[in-house]
């Protein structure tokens, strides 16, 4: 947020501060969830059934976490990690 925040009230300045971390930081495990997803998908391309696998146990317990923290919803994970679980699946065909 640029600037001096516009609300007058001091708990509710202290309130906008707040949700700008909460929200950085929501957006810092979601980046990290889409990063690890990105890295086992260039790990299926490449056939390396080690690394396929490091990939995917690192991937979920990303996802975990951030559903664990609330920047992903619980179903929103379930979802993801199934996704993971298909490329993990069609890696090994």
């Amino acid at each position: 947020m640029a600037g001096r925040p516009v609300a007058n009230i001091r708990s509710q300045v202290k309130r906008i501060h707040r949700s700008e971390r909460e929200r950085l930081e929501n957006r810092r495990l979601q980046g990290a969830v889409r990063t690890h997803f990105r890295r086992l998908e260039r790990a299926v391309d490449s056939g390396e059934e080690s690394t396929i696998a490091d990939e995917h146990r690192q991937l979920v317990s990303r996802i975990d976490k951030a559903v664990q923290k609330g920047a992903l919803h619980a179903n929103n994970g379930a979802r993801k990690k199934s996704r993971a679980a298909r490329l993990l699946s069609r890696a090994s065909a």
